[in-house]
């Protein structure tokens, strides 16, 4: 489900904890349910759009990005929410969102 905007829709294999990118992943949620179809921004450390995913059913999404501090914002029509994560190098950075 894009939405139309062109995010291309999350799900898949996990992302092994050996990797050696920058892997900034993790769920939607609102509670305890997952948010599936939530659209998933990965902005900058200056609140700069880089990134856009939806949601899996599942309430997964991922991103690889670069070393540096990221804030990740769902938005959904059930609410929205946002995260801070620090990627301080290679690896997956996991973040959860809760949408209210």
């Amino acid at each position: 489900m894009s939405g139309g905007c062109g995010a291309p829709e999350q799900g898949g294999a996990a992302v092994s904890q050996g990797t050696d990118q920058v892997v900034v992943e993790g769920k939607v949620h609102d509670g305890e349910s997952p948010v599936g179809g939530a659209f998933v921004r990965l902005l900058d450390s200056t609140g700069e759009f880089t990134a856009e995913v939806v949601s899996a059913q599942s309430g997964e999404f991922r991103f690889y990005a670069a070393p540096g501090s990221w804030t990740v914002r769902a938005l959904h029509r059930s609410g929205s929410g946002q995260a801070d994560v620090a990627a301080s190098g290679p690896g997956v950075h996991p973040v959860d969102v809760a949408v209210a």
